[in-house]
C-alpha cells in the first residue's frame, strides 16, 4: 500500500507489533481533499521570518507552564527540549495582542468550539513523561479566528509559528471541516459519522480537521478534533512536542532512515505523514511543508477565503 502519514501515539504500533501485523496496516495516504492550486500570481516571494525553526536553549528537566512574560513575542519560534513551554492561557493573552482577521470563513463555528482533555494515558506506548508532561496539558481551550488558533497552538506547544501555518496548509488549507483516510472497515469510523455519513457510500473518513487528526488513534480526543479547531491543533502539536522531546523512543524500533533523537523539528513534521523517522515519504513531505513556508502560502491572494 502507498505510504502515508501516520498520527497515532506510540501505543498503536506496539499493538500491531504485538498482534503479528505490519505496522503498515496502520499508515494512511492522508486527506482527500484537494486544496485549490494557489495562482502563481498570487504566490510571495517574501522569504519567512524563520525559514528553519529555530531552537532556544534550556537547562531544565522538560516542559512545563513559565509565569507570565511582561510583553507579548512578535512571532512565536521554536523552544528546545526541555524548554520551560507557556501556558494555554498565556498564549492565549499573547495571541490577542496581535489579533488576525478571519480569512477561512467556513471555519467560525469550529473555531468558537473548545476541546477536552484527553488524559494522562493517551500516549500509553511512549515514554510516561509523554503522559505527564504533555497530555496532560492537552484541552483545546481557546477560541479565535483560524490564525489566531494556529499561533495559539504554536506558543502552547513551543513550535514556529511558520511550520505551523505552512503544515496546515498542507494538510487541509485551513479548512477545519476537511476529511481524508476515508476506509470501508465500519470498525474505524468515529462515532455518528458510519460508512456513508460523510457523503461516500460504504465509507468514513477516518481523518478530520485542519491537522488531518487521524480517530482511530486519538479516540480520547473526540469529537473535540472533528468539533474545535483549537482541539485538532492543540492535540496535533502535542504529539509534535512528545516526538521533540525525545519521548518516541518505538521509532527507533522499526524501518528508519537515521536513529531518532531529540530536537529535530523536520523529522517531528515528516514522522506525522509516515509514521517513520527520516524516511523517503516523510521526507518529502516535510519538502512540500518547506515550499509552502518559503512562499508564505497563507498570505497569498489564491488562500483568502473569508
Amino acid at each position: 500500500m502507498p505510504w502515508a502519514r501516520w498520527v497515532a501515539a506510540g501505543a498503536a504500533l506496539v499493538l500491531l507489533a504485538a498482534a503479528g501485523c505490519s505496522s503498515h496496516a496502520a499508515w494512511h495516504s492522508g486527506g482527500t481533499v484537494a486544496p485549490p492550486a494557489p495562482s502563481a500570481a498570487g504566490a510571495s516571494a517574501a522569504t519567512p521570518a524563520s525559514a528553519s525553526p529555530s531552537a532556544a536553549t534550556s537547562a531544565s528537566a522538560g516542559p512545563s507552564t513559565r509565569p507570565a512574560a511582561a510583553a507579548a513575542p512578535a512571532r512565536f519560534a521554536t523552544l528546545a527540549p526541555g524548554a520551560t513551554l507557556p501556558s494555554g492561557a498565556q498564549c492565549a493573552a499573547w495571541v490577542r495582542v496581535h489579533p488576525y482577521p478571519e480569512n477561512k470563513g467556513g471555519n467560525r463555528r469550529a473555531n468558537q468550539t473548545t476541546g477536552q482533555p484527553v488524559g494522562t494515558g493517551f500516549f500509553t506506548g511512549d515514554d510516561p513523561r509523554a503522559g505527564t508532561r504533555i497530555a496532560a496539558r492537552v484541552d483545546g481551550q481557546f477560541t479565535g479566528t483560524t490564525r489566531e488558533i494556529l499561533r495559539w497552538a504554536a506558543c502552547k506547544w513551543g513550535v514556529d509559528e511558520d511550520l505551523v501555518l505552512a503544515q496546515a496548509a498542507i494538510e487541509s488549507w485551513w479548512r477545519q471541516d476537511t476529511l481524508g483516510d476515508w476506509t470501508g472497515d465500519a470498525t474505524r469510523c468515529a462515532p455518528g459519522r458510519g460508512p456513508g455519513a460523510d457523503g461516500r457510500p460504504g465509507q468514513c473518513p477516518e481523518s478530520f480537521g485542519i491537522l488531518q487528526n487521524r480517530y482511530p488513534y486519538e479516540k480520547p480526543a473526540w469529537p473535540g478534533i472533528a468539533s474545535s479547531t483549537a482541539m485538532n491543533a492543540d492535540l496535533a502539536y502535542a504529539i509534535w512536542r512528545t516526538c521533540f522531546e525525545g519521548y518516541e523512543g518505538w521509532l527507533n524500533t522499526v524501518d528508519r532512515g537515521r536513529n531518532y533523537a531529540a530536537g529535530d523539528a523536520w523529522g517531528c513534521v515528516g514522522r506525522w505523514f509516515s509514521g517513520r523517522w527520516h524516511v523517503a515519504a516523510g521526507d518529502q513531505y516535510v519538502g512540500r511543508v518547506r515550499g509552502y513556508l518559503d512562499q508564505r502560502i497563507w498570505d497569498t491572494a489564491a488562500f483568502q477565503q473569508p
